[in-house]
C-alpha cells in the first residue's frame, strides 16, 4: 500500500468517526428541544452560530491548512468537537429559554468550527494525495470521501435518536465525546508526512479566491445547499414529528436511511457518469435542472391534497437521489478547478460559500415552517434550487482537472 492511499485511508476514517457525531448532536438537539417545547424558529437559531462559523472557519481554515499543513486542522477539528460534545453535555434544561438558546448556540458555534476544519482539511487532502493528471481517481476519491461521509451522518442521525430515547441528552453526548477521542489518539499516532502545506508563505489577504469559475460555483453551491437545507434542516423532522405524528426513534430512524442512501448513490455516482471519467459544468446544470422539476412536483402533489406519507416521503427519495448526483458532481468540480498549491485556499472558499447556503436554508426552514408548514418550505427552496441553475449558466463547460 503506497504512502497516499494510506493517509487518505486514516483521512477518511478520521472523517467518519466526526461525521458521527456531527449527524447524532444535530438529531439530539432537534429533538430534544422540541420535546422542551421549543417553537421551530427558535430550534432553528439554536444552529445559527452552527452555520455562521462554519462560514467564517471555512474561509480562514484554508488559508491555515496551506500555512500549517491539512493534519493540524483535521486534528484541530476534532479535537474542538469532543469540548464541544462535552460542554454541551452540561445543559441544563430548568435554565431560562434566553440562557438555554444563548448557551447552545455558543456550544454550537464551537462544533461548527470543529465541522469546517475537519471537512476542509479532509477534502483538500484528497487533491493532494490524488495521482497527478488522474480525473478519474480523483472523481472517485471525492465522491467515495463524500458519499461515505453522508452515509455515516445518516447512521448518526439514527445513533442520536437512538441514544436520547436509550440514556438521555447528557449521557448520549458523554459517550461519543468518548469515541471521538479514540479517534483523534488513532489519527495522530498513524498519519505520517505533511499534508497540504504550501511551499512558500501564504499571505493572509489571498484567502478570497482569484478564481472566476470558483466564485460562480461557490454561488450555486450556496442556493443548491440552501435548497436542501430549506425543507430537510427544520421543517421535514417537524412535520413527521407533529403532522404525522412519528416518534424520536422514527424521526431519526428515517433521516438516517435518508441520508445513508444519499450517501451511498453518492459515492456510486462515478460508475454511471462517464463510465470512471469525470463530468463537466453541463452536467451540472443538467442535473440541477432536473432536481428543480422533482421539487416543483413535490410541491405542487402536496398543494394538490396528494396522501402526504406518499407526496413527502416518496418523493424524498427522488429527491434524494437527483440532489446526490448534484452533491458529487459539484463535489468533483471545485477540487477540479483548483490548483495544487492553493486547493485548501479554494476548497475552504467554496465550502464558506456551503456554509452559507446551509445558514440560509437553516433559518429559512425554521420560519417558512412556522408560517406555511412544509408547503412554503419547498416553494422557497424550488427558487433557490432555480437560482443555483442560473448561476451555474456562467461556469465554463469545459471545466478539466487542473493539476498545476
Amino acid at each position: 500500500m503506497s504512502i497516499a492511499i494510506r493517509n487518505y485511508a486514516l483521512v477518511t476514517i478520521a472523517y467518519w468517526g466526526f461525521t458521527l457525531t456531527d449527524g447524532a448532536i444535530r438529531m439530539l438537539v432537534l429533538l430534544h428541544f422540541y420535546t422542551l417545547g421549543y417553537s421551530p424558529f427558535e430550534i432553528a437559531l439554536l444552529f445559527l452560530l452552527y452555520e455562521f462559523f462554519g462560514m467564517a472557519t471555512n474561509l480562514v481554515g484554508g488559508w491555515l491548512g496551506s500555512r500549517f499543513g491539512l493534519k493540524s486542522t483535521l486534528f484541530a477539528g476534532l479535537a474542538l468537537q469532543v469540548l464541544a460534545l462535552f460542554v454541551l453535555s452540561l445543559f441544563n434544561p430548568a435554565w431560562p429559554v434566553i440562557m438555554a438558546v444563548v448557551y447552545v448556540m455558543g456550544v454550537q458555534a464551537l462544533s461548527g468550527i470543529a465541522k469546517d476544519l475537519t471537512k476542509m482539511s479532509a477534502k483538500s487532502a484528497v487533491k493532494t494525495l490524488a495521482p497527478e493528471g488522474a480525473e478519474g481517481t480523483l472523481f472517485k476519491w471525492v465522491a467515495i470521501l463524500t458519499g461515505s461521509k453522508n452515509t455515516l451522518k445518516g447512521v448518526g442521525f439514527f445513533l442520536g435518536g437512538l441514544l436520547l430515547a436509550a440514556f438521555g441528552f447528557a449521557v448520549a453526548l458523554q459517550v461519543m465525546a468518548a469515541g471521538l477521542v479514540a479517534v483523534l489518539a488513532v489519527s495522530a499516532l498513524m498519519l505520517r508526512g505533511d499534508i497540504g502545506q504550501a511551499k512558500t508563505k501564504v499571505k493572509f489577504r489571498t484567502i478570497f479566491s482569484k478564481s472566476t469559475a470558483i466564485n460562480r460555483l461557490s454561488v450555486a453551491r450556496l442556493f443548491l445547499f440552501g435548497a436542501r437545507d430549506l425543507w430537510f434542516a427544520v421543517g421535514l423532522p417537524l412535520y413527521l414529528a407533529s403532522a404525522l405524528g412519528w416518534g424520536h426513534s422514527q424521526v431519526g430512524a428515517y433521516m438516517a436511511a435518508w441520508v445513508i442512501g444519499y450517501g451511498i448513490i453518492q459515492a456510486s455516482v462515478p460508475a454511471f457518469i462517464r463510465r470512471g471519467g469525470s463530468p463537466n459544468s453541463s452536467a451540472s446544470r443538467l442535473w440541477l435542472l432536473l432536481l428543480t422539476g422533482v421539487t416543483v412536483a413535490i410541491t405542487g402533489a402536496l398543494m394538490a391534497g396528494v396522501t402526504p406519507v406518499v407526496t413527502v416521503l416518496g418523493g424524498l427519495v427522488v429527491f434524494g437521489f437527483v440532489f446526490a448526483v448534484n452533491s458529487a458532481i459539484h463535489s468533483y468540480l471545485v477540487l477540479a478547478l483548483s490548483k495544487v498549491e492553493h486547493v485548501s485556499m479554494d476548497v475552504g472558499f467554496y465550502y464558506m460559500a456551503n456554509a452559507g447556503g446551509r445558514l440560509a436554508g437553516m433559518l429559512l426552514s425554521g420560519l417558512a415552517y412556522q408560517w406555511g408548514g412544509l408547503v412554503l418550505c419547498l416553494v422557497i427552496s424550488a427558487a433557490f434550487l432555480a437560482a443555483a441553475f442560473l448561476f451555474s449558466l456562467a461556469l465554463p463547460d469545459n471545466a478539466k482537472f487542473n493539476p498545476a
